[in-house]
């Protein structure tokens, strides 16, 4: 119980530590970069101001501090719960955030549920039917899908079922005046998530069909078979239950990828999601909506990566004994 209390600080420690580095990292970066945040702040209106005005406006809005001065407001702002003021929207980081977190949740769970569920289904049936005409068209035809760009296979969708036949929405999270209808909040989702899905599930799909391929060929297996049991007996019964510490753990190293997927299907489809957030925030120097945005990202990334070790752990003692054991090598 003591070692798995220090354990967890360790992993509290290391999880604050690389976001105190990278938020160092991200803020000395936005600020050297290229472009003017006045501009985000006051639009065109930058233009028509003269020297002194330009002063007083970087001056009012902290910018015309040092670099270390103005992360040390920064940091000291972020300890108190303070995100700062986005510059393009004129409001709190914590309002911006909130106002369209929630879609970018709905989008990232939806694709996310049916990634994993497709990627089970296939990955199983092209093993109880290996080298069958279903699974070699589905290695080939996943194949070919993983290969194309996610923005390629949004804008066709768009166009085909947006543009010409007209039966889908081709961006937004919903319709003016229909914020809270189900069924035109799901019509908007559709395109979305079918990018999200087409993009990422033969990917896992190979990856537990490969897996499962190679536990098909254990002994186990073939004294099983050899005795008249059904293949997908075995399979359902016996090799899925070998593989579940691995699919679940795929299912938690997965998170990152599949959350940049999303920021990119939102900034395709204009969607209002913490995606198309970081892409303006970039783009127009929003620093702290920008370092906010950034964090919560890799906090995300750095929680999935813990997670996956612990359940892997939990799923399967095995692994947490080799890794302990590599760790008293290292100590040697």
């Amino acid at each position: 119980m003591k070692r798995c209390g220090i354990q967890g600080l360790k992993i509290i420690v290391e999880i604050i530590g690389s976001l105190f580095l990278l938020s160092i990292f991200i803020f000395c970066i936005a600020r050297i970069a290229p472009g003017d945040p006045l501009r985000s702040y006051y639009g065109e209106s930058v233009e028509r101001m003269s020297e002194q005005e330009k002063q007083n406006a970087r001056k009012n809005l902290g910018l015309d501090k040092p670099l270390f001065t103005q992360y040390y407001i920064w940091l000291n702002h972020l300890a108190h719960g303070e995100l700062g003021i986005s510059f393009q929207y004129k409001q709190p980081v914590k309002m911006v955030i909130s106002n369209v977190i929630g879609n970018t949740i709905l989008l990232g769970v939806t694709a996310y549920v049916l990634i994993f569920l497709l990627a089970f289904l296939l990955g199983t049936l092209c093993i109880q039917y290996e080298q069958s005409f279903f699974d070699r068209w589905t290695c080939r035809i996943g194949t070919v899908f993983t290969c194309i760009p996610s923005f390629w296979i949004a804008l066709l969708l768009i166009l085909l079922f947006s543009v010409n036949l007209g039966i889908l929405p081709s961006g937004g999270a919903y319709s003016i005046g229909q914020e809270k209808t189900i069924k035109d909040i799901a019509k908007h989702l559709v395109l979305p998530v079918t990018v999200l899905t087409v993009e990422h599930v033969w990917y896992y799909a190979y990856l537990l069909r490969n897996r499962l391929l190679e536990e098909t060929r254990k002994d186990y297996v073939i004294f099983a078979l050899s005795k008249g049991i059904p293949k997908w007996y075995v399979v359902w019964k016996h090799c899925l239950k070998s593989v579940l510490p691995f699919y679940v753990n795929l299912m938690a190293l997965s998170i990152p990828h599949i959350l940049g997927g999303t920021y990119i299907v939102e900034k395709v489809f204009s969607y209002p999601g913490l995606g198309t957030l970081c892409f303006e925030s970039a783009k127009y120097h929003d620093y702290d909506l920008l370092m906010t945005l950034s964090l919560m990202t890799a906090g995300v990334v750095m929680f999935a990566n813990q997670l996956a070790k612990i359940l892997c752990e939990w799923l399967d003692p095995r692994m947490k004994e080799q890794w302990m054991g590599g760790e008293s090598d290292e100590a040697k």
